[in-house]
């Protein structure tokens, strides 16, 4: 009892930091692997480490040396299984807004234009059931999907945009990418999500856009093929039967920055010269 009083009572402010510190990286992996193929690859590890613990403590020593060994080709293991996940993880540290900085930063009156193209674009693919997929960067870069589509490098406009998803044409059947307000790239592919709570009514455009907001911090519009119904995928989630007003509303609140007041090197406000 006085060795555990005197653990206590050595315990400094450092120690409780380190300890709050792990605890929340190992609450972060928890809530990481849960509901997630890689929770019962960690299910197994653990197990496997409780016997190679057990088979040590009991003099078990082949049982214990296969045992080793094996924990270290699982975390191997761990680290391939994990691959989308760490990777997600890692987009979401480096899409901090300490480190970058919006890939769309226009101007109030050209991010209005550059919305209401999309917005009469939306509308024109809807009215004649024309197939539409239009992703939207943000701060995830998106070269390597770029790089299995086409290079276009011009300015978003309603022509250009419904050319590209008119049926029997080249580019008609991939996505188009959108940075700033340029075209970066047509007919790309996105990769399918692999949820299978999706709903099997959905197609293959719906699937490729939620594989993508799965995974980045873009927007995908999809416009279906055959029942003309406009969608918009963001942050791993669907939203489907939107109107113009709808479609409008939400791409206003992601893609205008709020405004911020102009500051000096240390942080300040800095005053207005009437001040």
């Amino acid at each position: 009892m006085e060795n555990f009083m005197d653990i206590f009572a050595n315990i400094q402010v450092t120690d409780m930091l380190d300890i709050l510190i792990v605890s929340f990286f190992i609450y972060k992996f928890t809530m990481l692997v849960k509901e997630t193929r890689a929770e019962q690859l960690v299910k197994g590890l653990i197990i496997i480490l409780i016997a190679s613990k057990l088979s040590f403590y009991a003099h078990l020593t082949m049982i214990h040396f296969l045992l080793k060994n094996t924990m270290t080709i699982g975390v191997v293991a761990l680290l391939i299984v994990f691959q989308p996940e760490l990777r997600k993880a890692l987009e979401y540290i480096g899409r901090s807004k300490v480190f970058t900085k919006s890939a769309i930063e226009l101007e109030e009156e050209e991010t209005d234009n550059f919305i209401e193209v999309l917005i009469r674009t939306c509308e024109f693919l809807s009215h004649d059931r024309i197939g539409g997929l239009m992703v939207i960067i943000r701060e995830t870069g998106l070269n390597d999907i770029a790089a299995t589509g086409h290079p276009i490098d011009a300015v978003v406009t309603e022509g250009l945009l419904t050319t590209i998803f008119f049926p029997n044409t080249a580019l008609h059947d991939g996505a188009v990418l959108i940075k700033g307000h340029r075209v970066m790239a047509a007919g790309c592919l996105l990769p399918l999500s692999e949820n299978q709570n999706i709903s099997k009514s959905l197609g293959t455009r719906h699937r490729a856009a939620l594989g993508l907001v799965e995974k980045t911090d873009s927007l995908v519009i999809i416009v279906s093929e055959e029942t003309g119904v406009i969608s918009l995928a963001m942050e791993g989630k669907l939203s489907r039967y939107l109107d113009s007003n709808a479609l409008r509303s939400i791409l206003r609140s992601k893609l205008k920055a709020p405004k911020k007041n102009k500051t000096t090197l240390f942080g300040f406000r800095r005053k207005k010269s009437n001040e």
